[in-house]
């Protein structure tokens, strides 16, 4: 009961094929393999532009990191 034979799908997709009919069906199978396609398009540009936008150490850091400064502050009370 918990299986399908190939029966049941043969009928399914006649069912399918007469409601939609063969040309819909080409649109919309064209249609999601174009948006996979883009998909992954978008993906492999995301991850190429992450890796090309991260540097490894911004150069005003590398320059402060040699020299110790500090800052005074007064701290002031609120009335």
């Amino acid at each position: 009961m918990g299986t399908f034979s190939i029966w049941h799908w043969l009928i399914v997709l006649l069912i399918v094929v007469m409601v939609f009919g063969t040309k819909k069906l080409k649109n919309m199978g064209s249609d999601l393999g174009g948006a996979v396609k883009g998909f992954k398009d978008g993906m492999k540009d995301g991850t190429a532009a992450a890796a090309e936008d991260k540097p490894a150490a911004p150069p005003q850091q590398v320059a402060n990191a040699t020299e110790k400064t500090t800052i005074d502050v007064e701290a002031k009370q609120k009335n």
